[in-house]
């Protein structure tokens, strides 16, 4: 069964970004549920099927209470966090295509900064499984796991942290032109290379910011998306990939690949279309690394040649390959990628604040080392 061109997304909606929402995780969820859905001129009443991610603390229960739905006759849930933004998207096309639903939201929220904050070590009571193989060792937060992909890559590849920082400082030019970013200040390299290590070899500004705030957004069928509010955004293709020997993050056969390299043939198969034929990139950057690995793995530059790729301002909103012109994770604020879809049905609209010209692909996707998901957006 394709998925091609059968489904599109009609509506987004965010709330504010803040370090200290002062509410609670469903009243965030449910005020940007409402906001996609005014957006898309709909009501809750339309809405028959709902994707959230597994880790989000809302259920559907809560949900069709609060929310105000009638009758959801199809969910689902996605595995972990990175991979969610573009995860829930799949499933919900998935739903439309084989008519078990017709209009799916999806959503995330979370209180990352004032409530549970990943980024901070915890004292380990005990560590059985394969975190007895990690924490033990110091590997308590997501850095402490990713940086031996950044040092794999390193010395695979001769790539080096000034790269890793031409990330950085593009996705914080993005977020200066971006009122909704919770970072706007602009960033140099020299402050990149100047900020504090955090994990050998990844500084503070190679770390994604921690946000509360939550994001939704509808999908419908492409019939019904021709006659409501906005242009629709067309799920041209749609994929997720989880490779091989993940467990545990850091125990993989090769720490400089990510499993994006699978779903990113597969992506371009459902879609019919390659990377020659992708205007705009929105790319989970949990850590500036991985932009430089998933520019490798979607086939936008050899494998090797990411660092010196997003050198002199490339990946940039006037560069060639424009890369998270809403300042992603790092910059706008992180709501476990849900933003980045977001962003690219703003680009296709015409409405983002660092608007590419031209935009009519757009290709949204995540790897966190251990799931991989992907988006190709078109134009109706």
């Amino acid at each position: 069964m394709s998925l091609r061109n059968k489904s599109a997304i009609v509506g987004i909606g965010q709330t504010d970004y803040s370090k200290n929402s002062g509410k609670t995780e469903l009243r965030l969820a449910c005020e940007a549920i409402r906001a996609a859905l005014d957006d898309a001129g709909l009501t809750p009443a339309d809405v028959d099927g709902l994707v959230r991610y597994d880790m989000d603390n809302i259920d559907e229960v809560a949900l069709t209470s609060h929310a105000g739905f009638r009758n959801l006759r199809w969910m689902s849930e996605t595995a972990y966090g990175g991979t969610g933004g573009n995860a829930t998207l799949v499933h919900a096309a998935a739903a439309i295509t084989a008519g078990l639903a017709e209009t799916v939201v999806c959503f995330r929220s979370l209180n990352e900064r004032s409530g549970v904050r990943y980024g901070q070590a915890k004292d380990a009571q005990t560590a059985r499984g394969v975190l007895a193989f990690q924490q033990p060792w110091g590997m308590l937060t997501p850095v402490h796991k990713f940086a031996p992909f950044a040092r794999r890559h390193m010395i695979e590849y001769g790539t080096t942290s000034r790269q890793f920082g031409e990330v950085a400082v593009a996705m914080r030019r993005h977020a200066s032109r971006n009122p909704a970013a919770m970072m706007r200040t602009p960033l140099t390299l020299e402050q990149h290379q100047a900020s504090r290590m955090i994990a050998d070899p990844l500084r503070l500004f190679d770390c994604c910011i921690e946000s509360d705030g939550a994001c939704a957004v509808v999908v419908t069928t492409r019939d019904r998306a021709r006659n409501l509010r906005h242009p629709p955004a067309v799920i041209a293709g749609a994929a997720q990939g989880s490779g091989t020997r993940a467990q545990g993050i850091v125990f993989r056969d090769d720490l400089a690949t990510p499993e994006s390299v699978h779903t990113a043939k597969d992506v371009y198969a459902s879609a019919g279309l390659g990377p020659s034929d992708i205007d705009a990139v929105m790319i989970y950057d949990h850590f500036t690394p991985f932009v430089i690995m998933s520019l490798e793995a979607y086939g936008f530059c050899p494998v090797g040649e990411g660092g010196r790729f997003v050198e002199g301002g490339r990946i940039h909103f006037d560069g060639a390959l424009p890369v998270n012109t809403h300042g992603g994770n790092h910059s706008e604020a992180y709501i476990h990628g849900m933003p980045h879809v977001i962003e690219a049905v703003r680009q296709l609209r015409g409405t983002s604040t660092s608007q590419v010209k031209n935009a009519e692909v757009i290709l949204s996707c995540s790897s966190v080392a251990q799931l991989s998901a992907a988006l190709i957006l078109t134009k109706a």
